[in-house]
């Protein structure tokens, strides 16, 4: 084999894995950017005076996050998600951006959220049933 076919080949494996790495760190920020902050798809925003909630489901699973109106103050935050039967699942805590996220298993079940930015607060009654 000539030098100049080894070089070759040696160009478009390390092509091949130069490549193959830069899928590998890049799709997880793509997925990221694309679903939000929680896996699976968005099905509900919730808004209310000094924030929003958001709501994804993916398969059984219920996942929600609280966002501040004003980004960068730090401020007590909180969000929960109950599916019907259960206990809630909380996070709260004093946030710059986000509160959460936080997932529960609900199946087929209603889940009641709540969420807390501030002294503004959100709580939804029974959904996604």
């Amino acid at each position: 084999m000539h030098s100049g076919a080894i070089r070759r080949r040696l160009a478009l494996g390390l092509a091949v894995l130069t490549a193959s790495g830069l899928l590998a760190v890049a799709a997880p920020g793509e997925a990221q950017a694309a679903s939000g902050y929680c896996p699976g798809r968005k099905v509900r925003t919730l808004p209310f005076s000094t924030g929003t909630v958001l709501v994804y489901k993916r398969g059984g699973y219920v996942c929600a996050v609280t966002l501040t109106k004003k980004p960068g103050v730090q401020r007590k935050m909180s969000v929960s998600v109950q599916a019907r039967g259960n206990r809630p699942v909380v996070d709260e805590g004093k946030y710059r951006h986000h509160a959460g996220p936080v997932i529960v298993h609900a199946g087929r079940r209603c889940v009641w959220l709540k969420g807390q930015v501030g002294r503004g607060k959100f709580t939804s009654g029974w959904i996604l049933c």
